[in-house]
């Protein structure tokens, strides 16, 4: 992931068809998640993700995130997706973590499953700590199930200092961005964002608005150009 000042690295998950990985690539997006959890509306398979994968251009990211899948399931996932980063969003301990991605040789991105009203029932800082071989924490908020639930916890109440590159997401939209951005840029060694719900259509889990893609996009760079 970039850690270039003022230039956010984006990246659109649950991405289901063709058309949709076309729009965001023609909107510059810099990585495309596919969701390997089979519970998931925007599921796919092993071999849909190698399909939709071969249409990224280069530079372009394809990232597979995993609920507490098995070590034939990564792989599975991996031969389909030769070069694909592992975004881990489930249980997973750091131990599993280290033996899921050092089995396949892949860079992982860990997912903090981040309260409402971020209390102090959840520590980040240890969070960081604990999973400090992951190349990013991806801040999500906590709901029913894993991921995808299109709400956003209280950003502010984030401690000032992480050390950690962060990727924000969680009811994230071209609408409030922006603002999180802002709020977080700060915070960590460097962030990125994760958005899923926030450019879908509107109640179709997994078909995505190439409107709101590129109103997500542009909002990044709104950002990106605050001093």
């Amino acid at each position: 992931m970039s850690t270039a000042v003022h230039n956010t690295f984006i990246k659109i998950c649950g991405l289901t068809l063709e058309a949709d990985v076309l729009a965001c690539t023609k909107a510059g997006v810099n990585a495309i998640g596919f969701v390997m959890y089979p519970l998931s509306a925007r599921y796919v398979s092993p071999k849909r993700a190698g399909i939709l994968a071969k249409l990224l251009p280069p530079g372009t990211t394809p990232v597979l995130l995993f609920v507490n899948a098995s070590l034939e399931d990564v792989l599975a996932a991996c031969q389909a997706v030769p070069n694909a980063l592992l975004q881990f969003h489930g249980d997973e301990s750091p131990a599993e973590c280290e033996r899921l991605a050092q089995a396949v040789r892949r860079p992982y991105w860990r997912a903090a499953r981040i309260p409402a009203d971020y209390t102090d029932s959840f520590d980040l800082v240890k969070f960081a700590h604990d999973y400090s071989n992951a190349q990013a924490i991806l801040l999500d908020t906590h709901v029913d199930g894993y991921g995808g639930g299109g709400k956003t916890f209280n950003w502010s109440q984030l401690p000032p200092n992480v050390n950690a590159h962060l990727v924000l997401s969680g009811g994230l939209t071209p609408a409030n961005v922006t603002d999180g951005i802002r709020t977080l840029r700060s915070k960590a060694l460097s962030l990125a964002v994760d958005v899923s719900s926030g450019v879908e259509l509107e109640g179709r889990k997994g078909l995505k608005d190439a409107r709101k893609i590129q109103e997500f996009v542009a909002a990044v760079k709104a950002a990106d150009a605050i001093e």
